[in-house]
């Protein structure tokens, strides 16, 4: 009874949100109808919403990855670059020539995938927030197991991230995770503080790297791009988008939104050239992933509906097949 009152209370604040969000301009009537018409818009995806992968797959594209043996001797690598808070219908407006998303699926896998926790008719595990949406990739598991619901929770260290178990098991020489937003690890009520504090005491080759802006974050990235034997295991976050969400709106209509994504799309493509200019490149086997954690609605994010929900993965290796049963929002198809 009691989660069927938490579900009840939180669709009712979402509809209400939606549709004040109308009524004032600041989500131009973006209702679930029109969002579904846009994604299904999309050819870059070889899989549909009712077939959305979860985001905790990441983890095992990772692994994976790492963990198989190479078959031509080339170094693994991984780089994963996080597009925070972007809306997976926001896509329809990319621009072709400055997209590291177009370099990627060229040639590369894309699929639709979803945050907030299990599948119906299980309630929501975690908030499609940033904090749980990137744990659950880099654990692989929704908050039910690693205890991150919400923002502002740290993680225990019963459950590390791959960052710190991919060079504990010997699959990756070193890692690192790249980030400005001030949640991830700043003190001690931020998610990963103690995971940080366990690779410190350890002596791990794990990095835990806070800028202070998507600039002095992408710099870092390139700088350790830069050298002869770079960090295995990059995993970087821009914040662009999501600030811009926040601040106006998580909205395709809100040109300030689209042009944050074109923002971080293009300097993504950027630290993709980067990649690829390295001396090293042609000797090194890199899976490259781009990911975002959660979607938006109105100026936030955090609930149930499905332009928060829904997320996307681009990779240049194959991305498991489309689950079996289909991914449905509470109880109700999404068409």
């Amino acid at each position: 009874m009691k989660l069927k009152l938490e579900r009840a209370l939180v669709c009712f604040i979402s509809s209400f949100l939606m549709v004040t969000g109308s009524i004032f301009g600041t989500n131009h009537w973006d209702t679930p109808e029109k969002y579904t018409a846009r994604v299904d818009s999309l050819t870059l995806f070889s899989n549909t919403m009712e077939t959305a992968v979860p985001q905790t797959e990441v983890y095992n594209l990772i692994r994976n990855h790492l963990a198989s043996p190479s078959a031509d001797g080339r170094e693994k690598k991984v780089l994963v670059l996080g597009y925070d808070g972007t809306r997976v219908d926001t896509l329809t407006t990319i621009d072709p020539a400055n997209s590291a998303i177009t370099k990627l699926s060229e040639n590369g896998y894309g699929v639709i995938s979803y945050c907030g926790g299990v599948n119906y008719p299980r309630m929501n595990t975690q908030a499609t927030s940033t904090a749980p949406g990137w744990c659950s990739m880099l654990t692989g598991a929704w908050a039910d197991v690693h205890g991150v619901r919400r923002n502002m929770q740290p993680k225990s260290n019963d459950h590390l991230t791959l960052l710190t178990t991919a060079v504990q098991d010997g699959i990756a020489d070193s890692s690192a995770f790249y980030i400005s937003w001030k949640g991830h690890f700043s003190n001690r009520l931020m998610t990963y503080y103690p995971e940080k504090q366990y690779v410190e005491e350890k002596g791990l080759p794990v990095k835990f790297v806070q800028a202070d802006d998507d600039e002095g974050t992408l710099a870092n990235v390139k700088n350790d791009l830069a050298q002869k034997d770079c960090t295995d295991f990059i995993f970087f976050i821009m914040e662009y988008v999501d600030h811009v969400g926040h601040s106006s709106g998580f909205d395709v209509k809100n040109k300030k939104y689209v042009n944050a994504f074109h923002t971080a799309d293009e300097k993504a493509l950027d630290i993709l050239n980067t990649l690829e200019a390295r001396e090293t490149y042609e000797q090194e086997d890199w899976l490259i992933l781009i990911t975002t954690d959660h979607g938006g609605c109105n100026l936030n994010h955090g609930r149930c509906t499905i332009q928060e929900r829904y997320t996307f993965m681009f990779c240049n290796k194959p991305i498991l097949p489309p689950q079996e049963e289909p991914f449905i929002i509470f109880g109700a198809p999404n068409r």
